[in-house]
């Protein structure tokens, strides 16, 4: 893949890749865009194919919040793999996941213990995903916290 980005957007910029990924990464939820049935993917091969995206987002979109471990329970995680590999910038990726579990759908400040109890009785392929990746997911938020304070920034 190369890069792109649309006019005016500083893509470059690790910030400004975190923000447009948080705003994007549940874009394939809507019906428009539904393939697969799986978000990340849908999402993200709409945001590559129709919006020339910046590769770094598309990637973080399709790989948020161990997505991998969810296309595995689809049976989609040689496809989410081939096309969008993980990017290989761990605190981004970490960032994106403490974005996505540390709000609620409604866009409220939570932690990510809350944010799982709520997805965790589900019994569904995101209930027995979410099961899987709850420790991975804990130890995201941990360290964007850890990075933050060692940075002497308040969250």
């Amino acid at each position: 893949m190369s890069t792109r980005c649309p006019e005016g957007y500083e893509c470059r910029d690790p910030t400004s890749a975190i923000e447009n990924a948080e705003v994007l990464h549940d874009i394939g939820y809507a019906p428009p865009l539904v393939n697969t049935g799986f978000h990340p993917l849908d999402g993200a091969r709409y945001l590559w194919d129709m919006h020339a995206t910046d590769e770094r987002i598309v990637r973080l979109v399709a790989n948020h919040t161990y997505a991998p471990l969810e296309a595995e329970e689809r049976g989609l995680r040689d496809e989410l793999a081939d096309e969008f590999p993980i990017l290989n910038d761990p605190l981004l990726v970490d960032a994106l996941v403490y974005c996505d579990m540390t709000t609620t759908p409604d866009g409220e400040r939570t932690t990510s213990k809350e944010r799982l109890s709520e997805i965790l009785g589900e019994d569904s392929v995101v209930g027995r995903f979410i099961r899987r990746a709850t420790p991975h997911i804990h130890a995201s938020v941990d360290r964007v916290r850890a990075a933050v304070a060692e940075a002497g920034i308040e969250l």
